[in-house]
């Protein structure tokens, strides 16, 4: 199973914010969404950043309230991992534990085109594990 077939279930769409908005108006968006990160994109949409909840909430507790009215370029994790359409959800699952993130955006092209979540991979992964069930209990009755 690859990133194509998760995107195609849950949609391509992809909140972004500007690297200039405040930090107050990230965690608004993130709350308002209901989502836990948002790609930071420059001229041109190109991805520059991403901004989690885990960047906020690290940034009020090194800096305090007044973090919340500086810019998410000051706070966004700059080195940010991709992925592509073709990578599989085992690859995928591998980068996100090693490298401790839970959100990857998609990128084809140089063009932002999604975001994968651990949420979505993990949700992916119970529902091939739950087809190769069935197949094997079908294979078994059968037999």
């Amino acid at each position: 199973m690859t990133v194509r077939t998760i995107l195609a279930r849950k949609g391509t769409d992809v909140v972004t914010i500007d690297p200039a908005a405040a930090v107050g108006a990230a965690a608004k968006l993130l709350s308002e969404r209901g989502i836990g990160a948002a790609v930071v994109t420059g001229t041109e949409g190109r991805t520059i950043g991403i901004v989690s909840e885990r960047d906020i909430v690290k940034a009020i507790a090194t800096h305090g309230a007044a973090v919340l009215d500086t810019p998410v370029s000051e706070i966004m994790t700059r080195k940010v991992v991709t992925c592509g359409q073709q990578d599989t959800i085992g690859e995928l699952m591998q980068q996100m534990t090693e490298g401790k993130f839970r959100h990857v955006p998609v990128v084809e092209q140089d063009r932002l085109v999604g975001i994968v979540s651990i949420g979505d991979v993990v949700k992916s992964r119970l529902e091939q594990m739950e087809q190769e069930s069935n197949a094997l209990r079908d294979y078994i009755r059968t037999a």
